[in-house]
């Protein structure tokens, strides 16, 4: 058996998480693991370096499977593409004995779009968070972003993933939010890296600073909810569609940390879980 490890970018729209369920409900592991199957006649396992939720894109998922194959990585690459659905895509393979895409890694970086757009626009709809008409104060959105940084108790976003855990505490290496571009104008990019996060955290995370950008609350009061440790004070819960695993760093393969624009690209030009 050798093992493989791969860089997947999906559309989770269609998809009830990554995680498998029992069928018939359609998840993206189930997908992949099937994809596999029938290019090998092998049924294997895959291992993902985080379970996004329902909903959720990802531009630069890190998975892992193992599998006999006796020609080479680009054709087996093109080989499940071939059988996956439009909406899933392997963008990058290779071989690494031992590699294991969640106990490897060193963080994971997602990233939230909101669009304020005077009307909604349906094309924005899959990967943007439309909140039309609104007015956001990017100054006060980052200040509240920055008090997210280092080590702290995240007890009010989110919840520990693993069944029967009670730690909430999280490591957060990059936290800001900045203004791009697009299609439709601007768009209002929150970026968070971190070795770990919560259930809902960066949904949870998003939506009270977005509370905080129209000036609902304040910094000052965004800090004590993160104080707080109560998940009852952070009501406001950001959709699914604006957010996309971005890219997961590695030590031993730090090319890994791809900037892959697959889903986002579609996003602005066409017309983004865990967590």
């Amino acid at each position: 058996m050798t093992r493989y490890g791969l860089i997947l970018a999906y559309d989770g729209t269609a998809y009830q998480g990554f995680q498998r369920q029992p069928p018939p409900t359609a998840t993206i592991q189930s997908a992949v693991e099937k994809a596999i199957r029938q290019v090998t006649a092998q049924s294997t396992s895959v291992v993902a370096a985080g379970r996004t939720d329902a909903g959720v894109h990802a531009s630069g998922q890190v998975i892992a499977f193992d599998v006999e194959w006796k020609h080479g990585d680009d054709e087996l690459l093109r080989a499940i593409n071939s059988q996956l659905p439009l909406d899933i895509a392997v963008r990058e393979i290779w071989r690494q004995e031992g590699f294991h895409p969640r106990f490897d890694a060193l963080w994971r970086q997602y990233v939230y779009r909101i669009a304020t757009p005077v009307a909604r626009h349906p094309l924005m709809n899959r990967y943007v968070w439309q909140l039309s008409g609104a007015l956001l104060d990017l100054k006060q959105m980052n200040e509240a972003a920055a008090l997210c940084l280092g080590e702290r108790d995240f007890a009010a976003f989110g919840t520990p993933p693993q069944a029967g855990s009670s730690n909430t505490i999280r490591q957060v290496y990059r936290s800001s939010w900045e203004v791009e571009s697009g299609a439709f104008g601007e768009i209002f990019c929150y970026r968070i890296r971190g070795a770990a996060f919560l259930y809902h955290m960066v949904r949870r995370l998003v939506g009270m600073m977005a509370q905080v950008g129209r000036g609902v609350i304040n910094p000052a009061e965004f800090e004590a909810i993160l104080q707080s440790r109560d998940i009852n004070r952070a009501k406001a819960l950001a959709p699914a569609n604006g957010l996309i695993l971005e890219a997961v760093g590695y030590r031993r393969r730090q090319e890994m940390e791809t900037k892959t624009r697959a889903v986002e690209s579609l996003a602005m030009a066409a017309p983004e879980g865990n967590t």
